[in-house]
């Protein structure tokens, strides 16, 4: 008989970090994925000492050709089944499109939309034949906004936010059940990869730790949440452009961004 466990993708880090800790903590066994092998190693030793759980893991990069069907057979031959999928791994690049490097944005709309979407391929069918499983997408209040000066990240974020709610509403009455996460900026290793330390909406702010954000996104996920906006002010905001003609939302959001 096949044992369930939890996939978690960007495992080794930040918001996923805190997610392998909290499916840990109550009581599921854990595949976890990121680019690191000592971390994933040192996180998997310390999950399964400190909850008495199995965490396996597999160091891999997801934005390359063949990563996420490496992750497929792995998790074939240990015999597992996947009952909840956390698209967790992605990142952003500030900078301006025309001055930005393409294979650094190829590779980020690879892992955020390309490898999210295998991966749903791939389970999903596994999922629909036990009529049960959740998959939880993690999007961005970016989802909602044109991005200027982060343009191809907030575009990824929109396609996951519109695949999500598409694919939430194929599923229903299957038992299968699709959340997105979309929190706002997060105190994480996040800005310094998207050498966004410096601007506006990052630089001086209080911002929400990473565990925060997973405590409100397991507790959607579990409540079957569709679209999952952390905080008031991010709901606040969200809702807000919703009124506002896009010009404004626009010059706002390049405001909001720059240095």
């Amino acid at each position: 008989m096949n044992k369930s466990a939890i996939l978690i993708t960007g495992a080794s880090m930040g918001i996923g970090l805190e997610f392998a800790h909290i499916f840990a903590r109550n009581g599921h066994d854990l595949f976890l994925v990121a680019r690191s092998a000592d971390k994933l190693k040192n996180l998997s030793e310390e999950l399964s000492a400190k909850y008495s759980v199995k965490a396996h893991y597999l160091p891999v990069d997801l934005s390359v050709e063949h990563g996420v069907e490496t992750v497929f057979d792995e998790i074939s031959k240990l015999g597992l089944t996947v009952d909840i999928l956390v698209n967790n791994a992605g990142f952003g690049k500030f900078g301006l499109f025309a001055e930005n490097d393409w294979a650094k944005e190829q590779q980020m709309i690879s892992l955020n939309m390309g490898a999210l979407t295998h991966l749903t391929k791939l389970f999903l069918p596994g999922m629909l034949a036990r009529k049960h499983g959740k998959i939880l997408n993690v999007g961005s209040i970016a989802s909602f906004f044109p991005g200027p000066t982060m343009a191809v990240y907030y575009a990824t974020k929109a396609y996951m936010l519109s695949f999500s709610e598409a694919l939430s509403s194929e599923l229903a009455g299957t038992g299968v059940f699709v959340t997105c996460l979309c929190p706002g900026p997060t105190a994480s290793n996040f800005q310094a990869a998207a050498n966004q330390q410096e601007s506006k909406v990052v630089k001086g702010k209080k911002l929400p730790t990473a565990k925060e954000v997973a405590e409100f996104g397991y507790k959607e996920l579990m409540k079957g949440t569709v679209v999952a906006i952390h905080g008031f002010l991010n709901k606040l905001i969200v809702f807000s452009q919703r009124l506002t003609p896009r010009f404004l939302v626009r010059k706002m959001i390049r405001f909001a961004q720059e240095k």
